[in-house]
């Protein structure tokens, strides 16, 4: 039977860099973020964010993304707004993806950002937190181009809290080799694990 475990981890930790390892070792993957930028062409989507916001969040027909990220960080009404529009439906994909896995798939792992913060842990047979050294996040968001760590965590459980919640820690301070040793390392512990039920 599937292992159906749920990846989170705080800002910068390298969340998606650990979910890509597990596909390398064979797990499925799935990333939630990456099912929210899919919905976020959806016809029907778009046309309730232009019914909330205006068509200037729409210009030429794509949704401006930075648009949307403004009005939403400004007004936490709005945020809860759109949440409730793309959480139920994040929440469809996922379940079908799960549906439709391979026979015999050991683990399938679904990268959520907001795992413990939407308390969707119990979804899962196991939670894995990536943490990784404030200096070495901190590092990674300038990288990108994105401003530090400092007002980015608002929203979310510090890394230490999830850490503590979560079943598993997958430690990424190092190379992505040295990640993915630990990964597959975690990956053979958790399909030998009963799964809940």
């Amino acid at each position: 039977m599937t292992r159906f475990v749920g990846l989170t981890g705080g800002i910068g930790a390298g969340k998606s860099e650990a979910l890509a390892a597990f596909a390398r070792l064979g797990a499925a993957t799935l990333s939630t973020d990456q099912v929210t930028h899919e919905l976020l062409a959806d016809p029907e989507v778009r046309d309730a964010l232009i019914e909330r916001w205006g068509e200037e969040v729409v210009p030429g027909g794509e949704v401006d993304r930075g648009r949307v990220a403004e009005i939403v960080f400004a007004d936490s009404g709005e945020l809860a707004w759109l949440e409730s529009q793309l959480h139920p439906r994040v929440g469809a994909h996922v379940l079908d993806w799960r549906g439709r896995l391979e026979p015999g798939t050991e683990v399938a792992v679904v990268e959520v950002p907001l795992l413990f913060e939407a308390a969707m842990e119990d979804a899962f047979d196991a939670t894995v937190a990536v943490v990784a050294d404030d200096e070495v996040r901190e590092r990674r968001l300038l990288d990108r181009g994105q401003s530090g760590l400092a007002g980015r965590e608002g929203r979310q459980l510090d890394q230490t809290e999830k850490a503590d919640r979560a079943d598993h820690v997958l430690r990424n301070d190092g190379t992505l080799e040295e990640l993915e040793r630990e990964a597959a390392k975690l990956l053979e512990q958790i399909a030998s694990e009963e799964v809940r039920g």
